[in-house]
């Protein structure tokens, strides 16, 4: 993480340390000597709970501290803590940073908003690993004295003991400086407003800086955070199936099915969109014994191939590959075609079996079994996968646990990097721990993410322990409410630990928002995507505006998970019937604007339309490679099928502006520019382009 100060890393044996191991200086506090350990008096046996100025709620933690906190590289990290004590003496924190080399830093804190004790100190991440942080508080004593003294000399109340107590606080520092104000403080023939004046001499001001006036020194407790890969969080992926890329339908009525030579055709074409990560549904061989067909029909035609999630047949299993999308050999050109557009390979890890795969024969006690002896499908009532076996963790664990590492690391060696995990809250939450943390000790480069369509509290042990990203309810948040309350709370606390990746839909996933909503609903959910999360992602078909349902469902019909799909990807383009330059245009704002990267950045505005959602994203200038501030601000009209005109209300100091600043904004949509303020009006058709995406551009001066 970015250094402000490295210092030597004081003793941990105590959780008060004197401030001279940080390059400051212990008060005597007006010749009384005040001890700096804060330890209990021997003869009082309770321990102490809190030290002796209070630290309290460290931020970012998971909950329970049962999970070190987590962050990514390139995130900008909100270090918190509560830090008061009684009385009115003025106090100072700051945060104190062990990196994964050993070595630390120290970061000042600024009090976030009058009245909450609440202190923040803004640090980027910049080093894969594990770190620790604590923060530390003590009475400035200095800034106590200033204080006290510019309002008892302003009412004259007894100066030459106010520049006494003064004098005395520099006592013990060295230097020209802080020689000459004790002489003027003690120097009765100065008046009291000129000896106030040399304590705000800027040479003495910044030699105070570096030499702190500091007592009462605390320490917090420390906190794990572990800093993982960029891609952890931030990534644009696109979903497709390899058989349906190159498909051909023969003559006869029969399909050929893709390989992965031939959907590799399809990755400059998914690149030149700006995704960076291409996933593949399961690669592996499928069961014949209750095959799918069409639909989720429970007959399956000869020719139907079947779902991909229903894996293992006699070709193999989780190990091995579809013989219809080719060999190993092919797996891997793949792999290198992808890299050399841009991509990286995402797999996914379905850890369930068809009736013929080998496991059930190998390891029948992988398995449940009925009452009549029958092995228990899988079951989502109302939904019955009568072609998948779900595993039991519990008969043998160590077995399982072993060969579900084996497959992980195989396909890691075959140059899979990232995993997105098919319903892992299907699985017990102590076995994804103990793999996630097996692979992260190995490979720290893996990504696993977590298609956890759950309740929250498995959602967030997953992502707890160990899951890099989860997918969310986000499909099913629609309405204004439903989204401020939803980007509210991805952005909140639980960004400690948990990373949304917004999927605008999936082959499970189309809503009645899409059915309905047509061209501008399609708009809208990747917009508020691509912009409300630094991961979002899509699955073929959206640019097409696939919307049709097969009937009771929100299933695409004709489903790509029982069936070959051919899309007429470039004729569609051609005809301008395609959402591809619109799925372009964002990838390339949030490629330009570092402040999309960030996750909890995101800050709620307001609107007199409850149909106008506003929000923002604020990188500061510190952060940024221009050195200039990075703000966006998203106002979409979440209604399909109407116009909505409104006045829009922004909260300026949440994105870095005086209250009644004037700006000018440039729609990234469609490159007009407006000047500005804190109310605006705003008429967004749902019919042409009903989002704006405003960058606010640098003021002069700025």
């Amino acid at each position: 993480m970015g250094d402000d100060r490295v210092v030597p890393s004081p003793k941990r044996e105590s959780r008060a340390t004197p401030a001279a191991n940080l390059g400051g200086r212990e008060s005597t506090r007006y010749g009384r000597n005040v001890p700096t350990d804060h330890t209990p008096p021997a003869t009082n046996p309770r321990p102490a709970r809190i030290g002796r100025i209070p630290i309290r709620h460290l931020a970012p933690q998971q909950p329970e501290g049962r999970w070190p906190a987590k962050s990514y590289l390139g995130e900008v990290v909100p270090f918190e803590a509560t830090v008061f004590r009684e009385g009115h003496g003025i106090i100072g924190a700051e945060v104190e940073l062990t990196h994964p080399d050993g070595s630390v830093t120290l970061h000042p804190m600024t009090l976030v908003a009058p009245g909450t004790d609440r202190w923040r100190a803004e640090v980027r991440a910049d080093a894969l690993g594990a770190h620790s942080y604590r923060v530390h508080a003590y009475s400035d004593d200095w800034a106590t004295w200033l204080h006290a003294a510019e309002i008892k000399i302003g009412a004259g109340d007894d100066p030459a003991l106010v520049f006494a107590m003064g004098a005395e606080l520099l006592e013990g520092i060295a230097g020209k400086t802080a020689a000459d104000a004790r002489t003027a403080f003690l120097d009765s023939s100065l008046s009291a407003a000129d000896r106030l004046k040399v304590a705000h001499d800027r040479r003495l001001v910044a030699m105070l800086a570096r030499h702190p006036v500091r007592s009462l020194t605390t320490w917090s407790e420390s906190v794990e955070l572990i800093v993982e890969t960029a891609r952890a969080a931030v990534g644009s992926w696109y979903e497709f199936f390899p058989r349906s890329e190159g498909a051909r339908l023969k003559r006869d009525g029969t399909w050929v099915s893709g390989t992965f030579r031939t959907a590799a055709k399809r990755l400059p074409g998914v690149a030149a969109m700006g995704f960076d990560v291409i996933y593949l549904p399961p690669i592996h061989p499928i069961g014949r014994a209750h095959r799918k067909g069409p639909n989720n029909s429970t007959v399956a035609g000869p020719q139907d191939p079947g779902s991909p999630w229903a894996i293992g047949a006699a070709e193999g299993g989780h190990d091995a590959i579809h013989p219809d999308l080719g060999g190993l050999a092919d797996f891997r050109f793949f792999v290198r075609q992808a890299e050399a557009n841009g991509l990286e390979v995402a797999l996914d890890l379905a850890l369930q079996c068809s009736p013929d795969h080998p496991w059930v024969t190998e390891h029948p006690e992988w398995f449940t079994r009925r009452p009549d002896g029958s092995i228990a499908y899988a079951e989502n009532p109302p939904k019955k996968y009568q072609d998948i076996y779900p595993l039991n963790f519990d008969d043998d664990p160590e077995g399982i646990r072993a060969e579900i590492l084996r497959i992980v690391e195989l396909w890691i060696s075959r140059g899979v990097r990232i995993f997105r995990v098919d319903n892992p809250h299907t699985k017990p939450l102590d076995f994804w721990e103990w793999l996630l943390g097996e692979i992260a000790d190995r490979h720290p480069e893996v990504v696993f993410l977590a298609e956890a369509f759950t309740r929250p509290a498995m959602l967030h042990s997953l992502a707890g322990a160990g899951f890099h990203q989860s997918y969310t309810y986000f499909t099913w948040r629609n309405t204004k409410d439903e989204l401020e309350e939803f980007l509210t709370g991805i952005a909140g606390e639980s960004a400690d630990y948990l990373r949304p990746n917004l999927f605008v839909n999936t082959p499970d996933i189309l809503t009645e928002y899409l059915q309905f909503g047509g061209r501008p609903a399609y708009k809208v959910r990747a917009a508020i995507a691509a912009t409300g999360s630094p991961s979002w992602g899509v699955y073929a078909g959206y640019e097409l505006f696939e919307d049709v349902a097969r009937p009771g469902s929100e299933e695409n019909i004709d489903n790509e998970k029982y069936e070959y799909k051919h899309r007429d990807w470039a004729g569609s383009e051609a005809a301008g019937r395609s959402l591809a330059p619109y799925l372009t245009m964002l990838n390339g704002i949030r490629s330009a604007h570092p402040a999309l990267q960030q996750l909890r950045n995101l800050r709620i505005h307001w609107s007199d339309d409850d149909s106008v959602l506003v929000y923002s994203k604020h990188l500061d200038g510190a952060f940024t490679p221009s050195g200039r501030a990075d703000t966006l601000i998203v106002v979409a009209n979440v209604d399909p099928h109407s116009v909505r005109e409104t006045m829009v209300h922004l909260d300026l100091e949440a994105i870095g502006l005086d209250p009644d600043a004037s700006f000018t904004v440039h729609d990234l949509v469609t490159d007009a520019r407006w000047t500005w303020g804190s109310s605006n009006y705003v008429r967004l058709d749902a019919f042409d382009e009903p989002v704006h995406i405003l960058a606010v551009e640098p003021q002069k001066g700025r």
